[in-house]
């Protein structure tokens, strides 16, 4: 059984939540988030702290609450202080520039790849191997994230391509006469 929705969500200040049915929406200094909950679930706020209950016992009720709990505490932080992921480019002539919106990357390919950014999400390049990705919805900025480093995955010979700053690659050895 869940535990996590069993701890309330304590909420910093200048974070506003408004609570209109099963819609939760959490205002904050870096933006708005909204989010429908599930019906086996219910949101309630006391004070500084927004607690999550399941409104039956059942195992699905429970499992979800803690979902629940884990997805407005992911709010409640990213219009706080924002989510960020890092990526980093490995191999000869392999880059990328930001510019505005897109993004473009040289990967090897025989034509450069435009990535398109979405709203809410920025990506900059602080250096032309580096990439980073800034947004307040975490789901978001794990999913680009995600498809830019889909373009060229790291290969486990020589390491190259494209993985988050903090990915540990397992090298193979090449092969031998």
């Amino acid at each position: 059984m869940s535990r996590i929705a069993n701890a309330p969500v304590s909420l910093p200040s200048g974070v506003e939540v408004t609570l209109n049915g099963q819609l939760v929406k959490v205002k904050g200094s870096k933006g708005e988030l909204e989010w429908n909950v599930h019906e086996l679930v219910s949101v309630k706020q006391e004070e500084a702290q927004l607690k999550v209950s399941a409104n039956e016992k059942s195992k699905q009720a429970v499992a979800l609450a803690g979902t629940t709990r884990a997805l407005v505490n992911n709010m409640v932080t990213g219009v706080t202080t924002g989510f960020e992921k890092k990526l980093s480019i490995i191999g000869v002539g392999y880059r990328a520039q930001a510019q505005g919106q897109k993004l473009n990357l040289t990967l090897g390919f025989s034509h450069p790849v435009v990535y398109e950014v979405p709203t809410g999400i920025t990506v900059a390049t602080p250096s032309n191997t580096e990439i980073v990705v800034n947004g307040i919805d975490k789901q978001k900025v794990g999913q680009v994230a995600a498809e830019i480093r889909a373009y060229r995955p790291p290969e486990p010979y020589k390491g190259k391509g494209v993985r988050y700053t903090d990915e540990y690659v397992l090298r193979k050895q090449a092969k031998k006469k």
